[in-house]
């Protein structure tokens, strides 16, 4: 969101299930965090959902472990996102790991992915980055671009 308001993007939301990392993402932004909507919710209930051209999921969707949460996560994104718009989701790749933070995960392909969101996203791009943690491990991620089916 930093490099989005730097460049001067005013419609700026920001979901997070945790208010204390919402709290602090406002703290570090400072007066330019009035530019932005938080929104204090889990990505798989109701929400205040609005119109939005991009959609940018860093690391959320591979937690979503049950097919029932999957399922609300892409009604919200068909319900949020223009059509014409563009999702980018990050998830763990085939080769990344099976937990993460002591937490089970979904591991996907592109292809994979594509067949999660259905015939409403098209895949448009993905890229497989190595990701080096602070903990000296390495993680497999998939980076994947889709655009909203007109």
């Amino acid at each position: 969101m930093d490099y989005l308001l730097n460049r001067g993007v005013t419609c700026v939301c920001v979901l997070d299930i945790s208010g204390a990392a919402l709290q602090r993402a406002q703290r570090r932004l400072g007066a330019q965090g009035h530019d932005v909507t938080w929104i204090e919710a889990d990505v798989t209930e109701e929400w205040p959902v609005r119109s939005v051209d991009v959609w940018h999921d860093r690391a959320v969707f591979h937690f979503l472990t049950e097919t029932s949460d999957r399922a609300k996560y892409v009604e919200h994104l068909k319900a949020a996102v223009r059509r014409g718009g563009t999702v980018i989701i990050a998830t763990f790749g085939p080769d990344g790991p099976s937990r993460c933070s002591g937490l089970p995960v979904v591991r996907y392909s592109p292809d994979q992915l594509a067949a999660e969101l259905g015939s409403g996203f098209k895949l448009q791009q993905s890229v497989t980055e190595l990701h080096h943690t602070p903990f000296g491990t390495t993680q497999a991620f998939c980076y994947c671009r889709f655009s909203r089916s007109m």
